[in-house]
């Protein structure tokens, strides 16, 4: 029987994209460099020691052993987890939430979902507590290794963000960010709360106690306090916490107390860490700089992990917050990260444990690597957007293929996209695929996504009815923009490349062995967390789209 009129046409168009080739991309290139240029040596480490968005690190010790765990909003696999052995050179071991049941991102936007996780480890077992910010509330999970497999949360049934668990002995406590126990005062007005947790039953117990009412000095109404950590040191608690919000106020604090529910007394010296008394016309700054969590190493010195952020102009990075490392100094009882008005130093004395090999796949200074997609599986650096409900990808014969999925922007769904985290201003990234669009709106290639609503995609498309290099923008809006596009020769690969300097991207490909540049001088800080808003960071890598 044949089929006539709209139904028919609509039956063959399914068929054709249902049959149609899909893109295979042959391999992923990145090349990196920052911006700063310092003068290194062999007796020290350079900062950030994770480049990119790598945001509120969590830091603890194992025997000789070091693990961080980052946070990963909507992208998926989440919870990136590192190992070290010298708090230097740093290798991801795995991704703590790596499978669909654990928890689910559909619906929420790339600046939802897991914010600040706090890692630590007790008789045998890792522990993760975190919050899933519009996706369950708080949550903790659990390993005996911590590469995984993670367990599936816990929920815990607490108001609040950013948990962490203090082991004191066999004792353990969540302390957490939570509204105030009063009406607010002002906006951001915030409180610090504890209550015993037991970690044979994963169950909160007992009440809670507000240890921290707004911050340091609620006369001058501190804003968000958040970020808590309790350790213990010569019989005295400290409570560490962030204070002044993420951006340029951002800074690290710290109370003291003589009993762990307090009273908990400010350092008059505060606050321990921040960079906002600084000149911000200084050259290559470093900002932002907060969130700490201190560990003690074997040898009984003290360091922080921390986050801050590398602007490239007026406050402006598209790379994410990203992971420091500095010494901490005790001097009357009293910690210290950096004394007032000091900037965080680009290089420093290395901590005295083994210097380890550098690791297989860089993480800090200036580097590069080739993705083949030879291997049967993808790294644990690879992510995508939201979680999928059926795979988006799947590795064919050393090509990565990419299957049909959700658009960009669309927050119901996971798009045919896995990328890379842009780690550097000064980046060049290439691709080379085969790929033919069959219909008008088809596409793919590159993608550097932000959000939802802040993203960029270069590749090959077919537009009224002839294929097409093309790059499109879509800045904070609901609707992309087409920039540039070419007429392309698709019956060959075609190379891909984007060369981002500090502010502005560079789009050039290659056919037949010419290389010719569709755009170049394209102001690209619409990608920048200050224009487009949210925690992360920029987000590069393949992408296949039906517009």
């Amino acid at each position: 029987m044949r089929c006539r009129g709209p139904i028919a046409a609509l039956l063959l168009a399914w068929a054709g994209a249902a049959n149609a080739d899909p893109a295979r991309f042959q391999d992923f290139s990145y090349q990196g460099r920052s911006e700063e240029r310092v003068a290194h040596r062999a007796d020290a480490y350079s900062n950030p020691i994770l480049s990119g968005y790598y945001p509120d690190p969590s830091v603890t010790r194992v025997g000789d052993e070091y693990f961080l765990v980052n946070s990963s909003f909507s992208h998926f696999p989440g919870l990136p987890i590192f190992r070290s052995k010298d708090l230097v050179s740093w290798t991801q071991i795995g991704n703590a939430i790596d499978r669909p049941e654990q928890i689910d991102f559909t619906g929420r936007t790339v600046s939802q979902s897991v914010f600040a996780p706090d890692i630590s480890y007790h008789d045998g077992i890792f522990y993760i507590v975190n919050t899933c910010v519009q996706c369950g509330g708080n949550f903790v999970i659990t390993a005996k290794n911590p590469a995984g497999p993670w367990s599936n949360p816990v929920w815990l049934p607490f108001e609040g963000i950013d948990p962490s668990i203090f082991w004191d002995g066999d004792t353990a406590y969540i302390v957490n960010n939570g509204a105030p126990d009063e009406t607010p005062r002002y906006e951001g007005h915030r409180a610090i709360w504890m209550q015993a947790f037991d970690w044979r039953t994963l169950k909160l117990v007992g009440p809670r106690t507000q240890i921290v009412n707004g911050g340091v000095d609620l006369s001058k109404k501190p804003i968000w306090i958040e970020g808590p950590h309790l350790l213990k040191r010569d019989g005295r608690y400290y409570l560490i916490a962030a204070e002044g919000g993420t951006s340029d106020n951002h800074s690290e604090v710290v109370f003291r107390a003589d009993s762990v529910d307090g009273p908990y007394v400010p350092f008059p010296g505060n606050p321990i860490l921040t960079q906002r008394t600084l000149d911000p016309t200084r050259a290559n700054p470093v900002t932002s700089a907060g969130h700490a969590k201190f560990v003690q190493t074997q040898n009984g010195d003290w360091w922080a992990t921390f986050l801050a952020t590398r602007p490239y102009k007026d406050g402006l990075y598209n790379i994410g917050r990203e992971t420091f490392l500095l010494p901490v100094t005790w001097r009357d009882g009293w910690p210290q990260i950096l004394p007032a008005g000091t900037a965080i130093p680009f290089v420093a004395q290395r901590p005295k444990l083994p210097k380890q090999p550098a690791p297989a796949l860089p993480l800090s200074g200036d580097f590069g690597y080739v993705e083949t997609f030879k291997a049967s599986r993808l790294g644990p650096q690879w992510v995508g957007i939201r979680t999928p409900k059926h795979p988006v990808y799947r590795l064919d014969r050393g090509a990565l293929v990419l299957e049909r999925g959700a658009a960009l922007g669309d927050i119901s769904g996971a798009p045919a996209f896995i990328g890379r985290r842009q780690q550097h201003p000064i980046a060049t990234v290439s691709t080379t695929l085969r790929y033919s669009p069959d219909t008008d709106g088809e596409g793919a290639g590159l993608a550097a996504v932000q959000n939802d609503r802040s993203y960029l995609v270069f590749g090959i498309t077919r537009i009224a009815g002839k294929a097409m290099i093309a790059l499109y923008t879509r800045d904070n809006a609901d609707a992309d923009t087409l920039v540039a596009a070419a007429p392309i020769a698709t019956a060959g690969p075609v190379t891909l490349t984007i060369r981002a300097n500090g502010g502005t991207m560079a789009f050039d490909y290659r056919v037949g062995g010419k290389q010719q540049t569709l755009k170049a001088g394209l102001d690209d800080s619409f990608l920048s967390t200050k224009r487009a808003g949210g925690f992360v960071g920029t987000i590069i890598g393949p992408y296949a789209w039906n517009r």
